[in-house]
């Protein structure tokens, strides 16, 4: 339940203190199976059919660590700049919780596999921000507790709790950011940017979807305030498992105007987690933070020590992909736009399949055109990811080519993507069968033209007299005869010519 907090505004609280962030990211890894045993990683299966003694931690299971997921964790951390380590190994993180089926998380505590990074993000005006990154470690994912006959959702309230092991064991790689100091007071937009970047990378790299909403990426918010001209640290809280971008911005602004109130109130800020809510956009307290010492770890015994070979770790960086910021940049450089274009491309989700219109064979303007113009408008008022709707980049870019061709122009080509979203068929199919070609025969082009004339025929005499400006009037007379499927610039040159007057 959620409960009233006082707070200051926002700006008052950058008055008064410097905001400093850790993100801590969790990246469910796409193996096939999980980080130590066979089972199958599939989403959406029936609640406890996809466990064995291994991920059950039943007694006298041995784990095995799973090849890809190695791999999958050296390509993060090279893709992050980090240092990869020679020598690695699991540890054994000990807490009880309900869904930890073994009591213990293996995990890495001292040795992680990557280490001592950045990641280069830009923020909406192209300001470039780094973010140095501490570490990147290899983990188990939990299981999944569902508490049932409460209101919320959470266990306050329910009457009971259900358990699903599924997920228990799946190969997470956590992200660790060093402290983000000096964001000031766009901290929460650095953030948001920062976890936005990051999803880009790891979705490139092929390594994870990374879809937020589904759980295969979360971020925790780690933040503190400290008093303008201190160097010491504040109180951090931890605001768990927020699961959208905007959340996390949300989350980080939420917490340094409650913080900033509590400390103005000569209050105590406490080391705990928290919980975000989405609906409030306000967190509240879930329970006190440990420190790495209660967690007692120790190297884990079953597991030998990670110790990648320098040849493999080369030919792993020599495979990268291209990284996200270094695509952009490429991108608006051959396409001839700002940093701002392509930051609104980003927002509507429209980069992938832009590219994938030009790779169909579309220029880059006109793909940009379709998809930030009327695709964009038929994904928002039908609540639909850009990238969800029914027409693929192969057919934008074959609406493209018969506008090219003079086959369509651009309003007969809206009704072509319309009658494409609509389940017609192809473009050439939705041209056939709502007969939307362009009029190009020229006896019926003309035709046309004399009935504009002979029907209109002051302007005509307008245009005769050397206002040729007044021939969009008959322009338009013919384009509503054909239906809109006349070429728009051939009706005025016949026109002008049957006038005989130039456009001089």
């Amino acid at each position: 339940m959620t409960t009233t907090t006082d707070l200051v505004s926002y700006e008052d609280a950058l008055a008064s203190y410097d905001p400093v962030m850790g993100l801590e990211v969790h990246v469910e890894l796409g193996t096939k199976t999980k980080m130590f045993c066979g089972c199958s990683t599939e989403l959406g299966q029936d609640a406890n059919t996809q466990t064995c003694p291994t991920c059950l931690g039943l007694p006298g299971a041995l784990p095995v660590v799973n090849a890809i997921g190695i791999e999958s964790a050296i390509k993060i951390g090279l893709a992050l700049n980090c240092e990869i380590a020679e020598w690695c190994r699991f540890a054994r993180k000990n807490y009880f919780y309900p869904d930890m089926p073994k009591n213990f998380q293996t995990s890495q505590y001292d040795e992680p596999i990557a280490f001592n990074g950045y990641l280069d993000v830009q923020l909406e005006d192209g300001e470039t921000f780094r973010v140095e990154i501490e570490r990147a470690h290899m983990e188990e994912d939990t299981g999944k507790s569902l508490h049932v006959g409460g209101a919320t959702g959470r266990i306050h309230g329910a009457s009971h709790s259900l358990l699903d092991y599924n997920r228990a064991g799946i190969p997470l790689i956590e992200i660790v950011t060093k402290p983000i100091e000096g964001a000031g007071e766009r901290a929460p937009e650095v953030a948001k940017a920062y976890v936005a970047e990051l999803r880009e990378l790891i979705k490139a790299l092929g390594v994870s979807e990374a879809r937020m909403e589904q759980g295969q990426m979360r971020c925790d918010v780690n933040l503190s305030l400290r008093p303008h001209g201190r160097e010491k640290f504040g109180t951090r809280s931890e605001t768990k498992n927020v699961n959208s971008l905007r959340s996390v911005e949300r989350a980080a602004r939420f917490e340094i105007q409650r913080h900033a109130a509590v400390l103005n109130g000569g209050g105590t800020i406490i080391q705990e987690t928290r919980h975000f809510h989405e609906d409030t956009g306000s967190t509240t307290s879930g329970r006190v933070k440990e420190e790495a010492e209660d967690y007692r770890y120790f190297p884990e015994p079953d597991l030998v020590p990670v110790a990648p070979s320098r040849e493999w770790v080369e030919e792993i960086r020599a495979a990268l992909p291209e990284l996200p910021l270094v695509r952009r940049n490429r991108l608006v450089a051959e396409w001839g736009i700002t940093a701002l274009d392509m930051q609104a491309i980003l927002n509507a989700g429209a980069l992938d399949p832009i590219v994938a219109t030009i790779d169909a064979g579309a220029d880059a303007a006109s793909a940009r055109k379709w998809w930030m113009g009327e695709l964009a408008r038929s994904a928002n008022e039908s609540g639909t990811a850009l990238d969800e709707l029914a027409i693929t980049p192969e057919q934008v870019a074959r609406v493209t080519e018969l506008v090219s061709k003079g086959d369509l122009n651009d309003k007969l080509a809206r009704q072509v993507i319309e009658g494409v979203l609509a389940g017609e068929g192809t473009p050439d199919e939705v041209v056939d069968k709502r007969g939307l070609k362009v009029v190009s025969d020229e006896g019926a082009l003309g035709a046309a033209v004399d009935e504009a004339i002979a029907g209109n025929p002051g302007i005509a005499d307008k245009i005769r007299s050397g206002k040729v400006a007044a021939a969009g009037a008959l322009v338009g007379a013919v384009m509503k005869a054909t239906r809109g499927q006349a070429d728009a610039a051939r009706v005025k040159e016949l026109i002008l010519e049957k006038l005989g007057v130039g456009e001089g």
